[in-house]
């Protein structure tokens, strides 16, 4: 799994996003001595790193630039300093994204996730998906949301992979039925439609009621 680095003066909020991050199989590491950041960025080498603006010794802006020196690693800055000015001075950095302190950490995990498929997607390497701050993770098949993991059968994790792959998209149902069996032919369209409500059913039990929506007479897709 993806490599966090944490640069964050406050241990107690450190430590608790680094908790937080764990559960979802991250790996995490926390800054401790801010005069020497670099030292754990080069050793640890992380994928993305979180990072707050005020800092000991130098502010996030520095070492922001610090890093942007040796390295393209996506940078998402969580502060309290939420005027318009330390928004804009941190993007003009070389920033990612901008969380205003004190944030949701499941908020926080939905940006984190989007960062790292814009980024990394490209190179086969991401193994989640995201939509509406949903989070299908295609390495163990699970859906997480608000915190609670939901395992999805091999049938229902097809169907969410091939919608959360098209975003808002409409998907026709015999693209569908094409990726859940190898000639739709031979099967008939009612299994598609079983799947598809015994898959709603189960969403709705964890609090996404109507987050498939039909298109009638086209397909499926995923709502807004």
């Amino acid at each position: 799994m993806f490599r966090i680095l944490i640069i964050e003066d406050d241990k107690v909020i450190s430590d608790k996003i680094k908790k937080h991050l764990e559960k979802w199989g991250y790996q995490v590491e926390c800054v401790t001595d801010f005069a020497n950041v670099l030292k754990y960025f080069n050793r640890f080498e992380p994928e993305l790193v979180l990072m707050d603006i005020g800092l000991p010794f130098y502010n996030g802006y520095y070492w922001c630039g610090e890093i942007r020196r040796i390295s393209q690693v996506p940078i998402i800055f969580i502060s309290s300093a939420s005027d318009n000015m330390n928004v804009v001075m941190a993007i003009n950095m070389g920033g990612d994204d901008f969380i205003v302190k004190p944030f949701d950490l499941e908020i926080l995990s939905a940006k984190i996730q989007a960062v790292l498929r814009r980024t990394y997607s490209v190179k086969g390497q991401a193994s989640v998906l995201e939509h509406s701050g949903v989070i299908l993770n295609l390495s163990d098949m699970t859906l997480l949301v608000e915190g609670r993991k939901l395992e999805l059968t091999k049938n229902e994790f097809k169907i969410m992979q091939i919608l959360f792959e098209n975003g808002g998209n409409v998907v026709e149902r015999e693209n569908i039925m094409k990726r859940l069996w190898d000639d739709e032919c031979f099967v008939d369209e009612n299994t598609l439609t079983v799947n598809i409500n015994r898959l709603r059913k189960r969403l709705e039990d964890v609090g996404l009621k109507d987050m498939i929506l039909t298109r009638k007479g086209v397909g499926y897709q995923l709502a807004e």
